[in-house]
């Protein structure tokens, strides 16, 4: 029998206000949210001001209230309501993706530790239940590669410069006029917030932690007309894709823009919304596809896991039980495009095996392997040079280096 859970919310923003409505418009389910804390004192609500509160404690010190709902976007000041709320012995659902994969260990260790649920679907892809996915459906099953479009800001962005024409410039204040990307983008448009959701599924995929510093992100900013005329001509649409993968036991996580062809099912996913590819040793390829933000779909997804608790479920993290692999690695090569200024850039990337090449009087690109460990030591090279890096073509090429000798068969880079 489902049990009786009484609500305290923290934040009523886009998504809170989205929970909100979603919550009261649902069949079949009810929860009663208690007390709403919020920080601004001044600004106006929709709600009754009975049901806020600004003192965080009348929420978490209140025996009454068992599931906390953290909406807020100090990634911190969040991380002290979790912990307070999970030694307190609540329940809690969060949506917030920097708090959980820069805190992933210690939370699952709270969590285990107070016997209480911590969930986090709405964190990662917005309406797609990809959490629940790989641990419910692929609990048993070994996972070669999860890869997919997490962001919707930047797809937004990266659809408009293909469809549209659109320059980067025009495409991300397009975004912002509509809502989409924030007035500092920087999270989305560098790669931080596909990064963070990468860290939290390398988890409930592959049992692994790994830490946001040794994980290479690498976003859209130094996109140039350039670089998208030449996936124009080349039949490509530009997406930013994370990708964590398995080799030899070892798993590697990296975001990077990729030139995608139209048989990738993430060929389709335009505008705001988002896809997931998920490839198993036995089930082979899947493909998951949502609304990737705005308050209805991620409000949708918190209450999926409000409504979770009320059956007392809890993450099992079979695959962290399950897990061989040993450690992260970036010692992994990819096939890669990167537009240059001068060989130097080629030297300080480490680049090899070169497959095109391209020297104009103020264009240069290379088609050619790169190791993502050399993208991750020379990224502030990268950003401060301009220089725009994507993979491209099938990255299976480079990730078997040596079982496919016919990879390594081409001219070699001249500086």
């Amino acid at each position: 029998m489902a049990k009786k859970l009484n609500i305290g919310l923290f934040g009523f923003g886009c998504v809170g206000q989205g929970l909100y409505h979603v919550l009261n418009n649902s069949k079949g389910f009810t929860a009663n949210i208690t007390k709403i804390a919020v920080k601004d004192k001044n600004k106006p609500r929709t709600l009754d001001k009975s049901i806020f509160t600004f003192d965080k404690y009348e929420i978490l010190d209140n025996p009454e209230i068992n599931v906390i709902v953290e909406l807020i976007d100090d990634a911190d000041e969040a991380f002290e309501i979790v912990k307070y709320a999970i030694r307190k012995g609540k329940h809690v659902v969060t949506a917030n993706k920097k708090l959980v994969a820069t805190h992933l260990k210690e939370l699952q260790q709270l969590q285990e530790e107070h016997n209480v649920s911590l969930l986090y679907e709405a964190s990662v892809c917005g309406s797609i239940p990809i959490i629940r996915t790989l641990e419910e459906y692929f609990d048993n099953e070994q996972l070669n590669k999860i890869s997919g479009i997490f962001n919707g800001t930047t797809n937004y962005i990266l659809t408009k410069t293909i469809s549209e024409k659109l320059s980067y410039a025009s495409a991300l204040k397009q975004a912002q006029e509509k809502g989409f990307a924030e007035s500092d983008p920087t999270s989305d448009v560098e790669g931080f917030d596909p990064k963070y959701k990468a860290i939290i599924l390398a988890l409930h995929s592959f049992g692994v932690f790994a830490k946001p510093e040794e994980v290479l992100n690498i976003g859209i900013t130094t996109l140039d007309d350039n670089d998208i005329k030449y996936a124009s001509e080349k039949g490509y649409k530009i997406k930013l894709v994370p990708t964590i993968r398995q080799n030899k036991n070892k798993i590697s996580i990296f975001v990077l823009p990729k030139f995608i062809k139209q048989e990738n099912p993430l060929y389709f996913v335009d505008n705001e919304f988002n896809g997931v590819i998920v490839e198993g040793e036995f089930s082979g390829e899947q493909f998951l596809k949502g609304k990737g933000a705005g308050g209805h779909p991620t409000g949708a997804a918190v209450l999926s896991d409000i409504s979770a608790l009320s059956y007392d479920y809890k993450y099992a993290f079979k695959k962290l039980k399950q897990s061989q692999a040993n450690n992260i690695t970036n010692d992994v090569f990819i096939k890669a495009y990167i537009r240059y200024n001068s060989v130097v850039d080629l030297q300080a990337l480490e680049t090899q095996h070169i497959f095109e090449q391209y020297k104009g009087e103020s264009y240069n690109y290379v088609v050619a392997l790169v190791n993502v460990k050399s993208l991750l030591k020379q990224k502030d090279y990268i950003l401060k040079n301009r220089l725009f890096v994507s993979e491209v073509g099938d990255e299976n090429e480079a990730a078997k280096q040596g079982l496919d000798e016919s990879v390594f068969e081409s001219v070699n880079l001249e500086y």
